[in-house]
């Protein structure tokens, strides 16, 4: 994985937009009381660190918050296999 997305996510939504690979997504868990706990993830086999489109991860350039922090570090070409 190159990125992910800490705890520290307020649910903005900002992020979800900006990836040029659609590998941010918004799920949820469920609570013992019943409500859900929204948060977003980064799909790894997706994330190519806006390798190919940009010049630094769009999700943490405009993340309010700075959570989108880099996970694993991937060779330039293992990122751009996962380019579709």
């Amino acid at each position: 994985m190159s990125l992910k997305i800490t705890e520290k996510c307020i649910n903005c939504g900002a992020c979800e937009p900006e990836c040029p690979n659609n590998a941010i997504y918004e799920g949820y868990k469920e609570c013992t009381d019943g409500t859900k706990n929204y948060y977003y993830f980064i799909v790894p086999e997706k994330c190519t660190e806006c390798l190919g489109f940009y010049d630094e991860p769009q999700c943490a350039s405009v993340c309010p918050v700075d959570c989108c922090i880099l996970e694993n570090i991937e060779s330039e070409e293992d990122l751009l296999k996962k380019i579709n």
